[in-house]
């Protein structure tokens, strides 16, 4: 860590520029799709566009930069504008975390084929390590939003799919669990012992996703 921050300043550049593409990739997946599927909201608000601008969230950025996960901007959505409102909403909000996943993917097959091919050998020192080091923080901050954002506490997206798979009679208690969520949220980021027993063992899934992601590229590349 680099004092307050997580990650380390040296490779502060790579982070933030990850952040912005892997933020921007995330919002744009909610817009995108709510627009496919009916709902304009996202698109009259500019959001169904690939300009980070639009997408990042000051403080959620600050989050991910001190804590190691963060939030953009929620992408506004009228589900009132979908022919099927729960099963559609579902869609739109699991394609942000879905986006995230599906680049992590597409990292981890860049680096089959820089191991492959042996590409890094034909740089110099400083543009493999630079390569090396983008290609790691692809994928450890996308794995890390896919699982940070399926998380059911709201604002986050798994709470967003919780709302739309649960029976209406429990919309009340969802309610009251709202009143409560963020104190629960801080706790478990700030409280290190109540993190290293619920958030850390977590997203440590990450490495069990890596495996799972590694069998078809094995495969395709014949590796």
């Amino acid at each position: 860590m680099g004092g307050l921050l997580f990650y380390d300043w040296s490779t502060l550049p790579f982070v933030i520029l990850v952040l912005v593409l892997s933020f921007t990739i995330h919002e744009f997946a909610h817009a995108y799709s709510a627009y496919k599927l009916g709902d304009s909201t996202a698109y009259q608000f500019g959001r169904v566009s690939l300009n980070p601008m639009v997408h990042l969230d000051l403080f959620g950025t600050i989050m991910l930069l001190i804590a190691g996960f963060g939030w953009a901007k929620p992408v506004p959505v009228n589900r009132g504008n979908f022919k099927s409102p729960r099963l559609m909403g579902i869609i739109v909000t699991a394609a942000g975390p879905l986006s995230n996943l599906i680049l992590a993917f597409i990292t981890l097959f860049v680096i089959a084929l820089f191991q492959k091919y042996g590409w890094l050998e034909g740089m110099t020192v400083g543009s493999a390590a630079a390569t090396q080091e983008f290609l790691s923080k692809m994928l450890s901050i996308n794995l890390t939003l896919f699982l940070f954002n399926l998380i059911p506490i709201p604002p986050l997206d798994g709470y967003r799919i919780i709302q739309d798979l649960v029976d209406l009679r429990y919309t009340e208690s969802l309610q009251k669990f709202e009143q409560w969520a963020s104190v629960i949220f801080l706790l478990v980021v700030f409280v290190r012992p109540l993190r290293q027993v619920t958030l850390d063992p977590y997203l440590s899934l990450g490495g069990d996703i890596v495996r799972i992601l590694s069998k078809p590229i094995v495969w395709i590349l014949g590796m």
